[in-house]
């Protein structure tokens, strides 16, 4: 783990609650559910232009409280869930906080236009020798 992840891990809180899914009468016993929440406004590693970056842009992923919620259950081990949980939550940080470069518009190039021009040409000859000769 490196110590950027290290850092983050010391504002995550976990909770954990019994599962669903496969596994027989285990899931009855053992709390194998991982539920990470990451209160984004208490956030130190982020700055306050990420952290308003991030309430916009996870919005509908946030509760009132502005909570980030990432549930792990796929997994028999409570570890190995609690593992994927943060994997799944580093990857919506670092999703969200992406800034995407600017499109810059193209022309578009002149022998594309005279293609399609020909193209037109042609079409229109073919329809002007289907029509009857006139006299």
């Amino acid at each position: 783990m490196t110590a950027d992840q290290q850092r983050i891990m010391d504002y995550l809180t976990f909770k954990t609650s019994r599962s669903g899914g496969k596994g027989g009468q285990h899931v009855n016993k053992v709390s194998s559910k991982v539920e990470v929440v990451l209160h984004i406004p208490s956030a130190a590693f982020l700055s306050d232009e990420e952290k308003a970056l991030l309430m916009t842009r996870l919005a509908h992923r946030l509760d009132t409280n502005g909570n980030l919620h990432v549930i792990a259950q796929e997994d028999r081990s409570q570890l190995v869930n609690k593992e994927t949980a943060v994997e799944k939550l580093l990857a919506i940080l670092e999703k969200a906080l992406k800034v995407d470069k600017p499109r810059k518009p193209t022309k578009i190039p002149r022998s594309v236009i005279r293609k399609r021009l020909e193209n037109k040409h042609s079409t229109a000859l073919k329809k002007e020798m289907r029509k009857r000769p006139r006299l």
